[in-house]
């Protein structure tokens, strides 16, 4: 049963990700996936921080949340495809920029997700 869970929310996850590959941006820069990892750090930090607590949320709901949702959504193969990208094109700084970007703003994007949940306090 777990794995249909984990199932559903990869689809559901890997819908909203296809959702904002659509929103029309006229860069070279990756930015869209930045984006997307960057909520999707938000939504797991916040998904931990609800779940850390509560004997109530069952595991299932857990997998789906975090491990199929977020799993759906977050693009790291495809931010390790575009870092490869713009580094093979010899983008140095897009390439550099675009890799500590991505890592910090998705670590802080966990941080302030745990905070969201801790304040809500669902």
């Amino acid at each position: 049963m777990s794995f249909l869970f984990v199932a559903l929310g990869g689809a559901l996850g890997a819908v909203a990700r296809y959702a904002i590959s659509l929103i029309p941006v006229k860069t070279g820069f990756p930015v869209l996936t930045l984006v997307t990892n960057i909520i999707g750090a938000v939504l797991i930090g916040f998904i931990v921080g609800v779940t850390s607590d509560k004997d109530g949320i069952s595991d299932n709901t857990v997998l789906f949340w975090k491990t199929g949702v977020c799993g759906g959504f977050t693009t790291f193969s495809t931010f390790s495809l575009e870092a490869f990208n713009l580094f093979e094109n010899k983008q140095y700084a897009a390439g550099s920029i675009y890799v500590i970007l991505s890592s910090g703003c998705c670590i802080l994007g966990i941080l302030c997700g745990k905070k969201i949940a801790s304040v809500i306090k669902l």
